[in-house]
């Protein structure tokens, strides 16, 4: 590939291999999987297209440098021996933002602050004019990565986080990543074919994010700005071709299905799925899972149930019973997908899942259970 260079997704633990397959999919090279990042080569064309497509990439960097260190003090001489003029142009703005996993570096602020000075004084000791740091939507975005003593300095193309999509604008209490939402859904290799169903849907993310895989429609098409367009090379044109070519999307002729114990969700979701322009594709209504009595006929059900602090163990335990014993009257036929962090509450839904992924979402680690939902036995079944 021409003018190929190299280049890092960020996601989430769990999700790197379907963010992997994403980025195959665009016409990436050289995929490498970390944890939580996936590394590739591609072109600029490739650059605006995982920042535009990716639904589970969090931010596409672009490495300038990558070296050992040992603390602050050498990553501020490795940063002033960069060639910053190339990056920064002059009387343009930039921020740092970095990320630290490391025993050695224990406040990722500092480390910014470290980079932030190593940049001005390279341009006060060349007697050029200063950069300004500017916090918000500054000229130029950089990201400093520290893994234990491996530290990596990028241009950041994406700006804010890409799972803020800009169709929620309601949220109710913890609400879903959308990367998360899309990763979760990537997962069960459902892509349109059924109904949809979420009976604990909240503000609408795993609603949302369904139709959009279903539809094959760009997350990135509610987004009204990227980093990479105060990029000097910035190709308005290749970038437009990229942004309102819908060729690709598809039909889908089922429907997403969403209920909430809550009114005030529903209420959120609507809005939500109103901004997405989505209402057409979906149905809500406001009602407990306990009083579900009939299902679509041919669905996949993916849920984030209540977990957390949020609510006290013997609610909890109510909850995951009322869910097992919900998926085994009212949704036969299905395959059911369930996020959780309450180990207990899986005992409680009292169904073998048919397999277990580990997810994370915000700071809580979590189990992604999936079961058959079938007639009879499990032995009759497996017969």
């Amino acid at each position: 590939m021409a003018n190929s260079f190299e280049i890092i997704a960020k996601t989430l633990y769990g999700l790197e291999e379907i963010l992997a397959e994403e980025l195959i999919e665009l016409g990436a090279n050289d995929i490498q999987i970390g944890r939580r990042m996936v590394s590739f080569s591609g072109n600029k064309e490739i650059l605006y297209k995982a920042n535009f497509y990716c639904r589970t990439a969090l931010r596409i960097l672009k490495p300038i440098a990558t070296f050992k260190t040992k603390n602050p003090d050498e990553v501020y001489e490795q940063i002033k021996k960069i060639d910053w003029i190339k990056y920064i142009p002059l009387k343009k703005t930039f921020a740092v933002d970095a990320v630290v996993h490391s025993e050695i570096f224990t406040h990722s602020k500092f480390v910014a602050y470290r980079v932030k000075d190593a940049i001005v004084d390279w341009f006060t000791e060349k007697e050029l004019p200063r950069p300004s740091v500017r916090i918000n939507n500054p000229d130029l975005q950089l990201h400093i990565h520290i893994s234990h003593t491996d530290c990596t300095i990028s241009l950041d193309s994406s700006g804010e986080s890409l799972h803020k999509r800009g169709y929620r604008t309601e949220e109710t209490e913890a609400p879903l990543n959308e990367v998360l939402a899309a990763g979760m859904i990537l997962k069960t290799g459902w892509k349109g074919e059924s109904n949809f169903v979420d009976p604990m849907c909240g503000s609408g993310t795993l609603l949302i994010e369904a139709i959009l895989i279903a539809l094959n429609i760009a997350p990135g098409i509610f987004r009204s700005k990227y980093a990479f367009e105060k990029w000097d090379d910035f190709d308005k044109d290749l970038f437009e071709s990229i942004s309102t070519d819908d060729t690709h999307e598809k039909e889908f002729k089922f429907k997403a299905y969403g209920s909430d114990i809550s009114s005030k969700a529903i209420s959120a979701a609507t809005k939500n799925v109103k901004n997405a322009g989505l209402s057409k594709y979906v149905e809500l209504k406001v009602l407990p899972f306990h009083q579900m009595n009939e299902a679509p006929e041919k669905g996949i059900l993916v849920t984030n149930p209540p977990y957390g602090e949020r609510l006290n163990p013997h609610d909890l335990a109510q909850i995951y019973s009322t869910i097992g014993e919900r998926l085994k009257h009212v949704f036969t036929g299905y395959e059911a997908w369930i996020i959780s962090s309450f180990r207990e509450g899986f005992d409680k839904i009292g169904l073998k899942p048919t397999s277990k992924q580990k997810l994370i979402n915000g700071a809580l680690e979590c189990e992604y259970r999936q079961y058959q939902i079938f007639s009879g036995k499990h032995k009759e079944f497996k017969r």
